[in-house]
């Protein structure tokens, strides 16, 4: 049974930033990728940011136009996704998600999930 936990969630104002991390109970991390997704209320759960074992392999949902930077520590079984300039269209509970295998931007693909971790942005 693997454990996913979310957490840096909050709320900022508009322009401001947050760093969310995940951390997932793996026996061999290597064999696992990382992803995260997030939820707005009445909107299809949508792909942020993935990244592979070994952090060769990075991808990010096109809202993200550079403002997202998604990172991994095998070391310490965590995934970070540090958020710069966010807007208020970020709003959303952001969920961290675990695979056996390659990196993929949808959610079917994934096979663990965290219980997710509320951003909220004003204007």
């Amino acid at each position: 049974q693997v454990q996913v936990v979310e957490s840096g969630g909050g709320s900022v104002q508009a322009g401001g930033s947050l760093r969310l991390s995940c951390a997932a109970s793996i026996r061999t991390l290597s064999l696992y990728a990382m992803g995260w997704f997030r939820q707005a209320p009445g909107k299809e759960r949508e792909f942020v940011a993935a990244i592979t074992w070994s952090g060769s392999n990075i991808y990010y949902g096109e809202f993200v136009k550079g403002r997202f930077t998604i990172s991994r520590d095998n070391a310490k079984n965590t995934v970070a996704l540090q958020m710069y300039n966010l807007k208020p269209e970020d709003t959303a509970v952001y969920y961290c998600a675990v695979r056996r295998g390659s990196a993929a931007t949808v959610t079917t693909a994934y096979d663990y999930w965290g219980q997710g971790t509320q951003v909220t942005v004003s204007s």
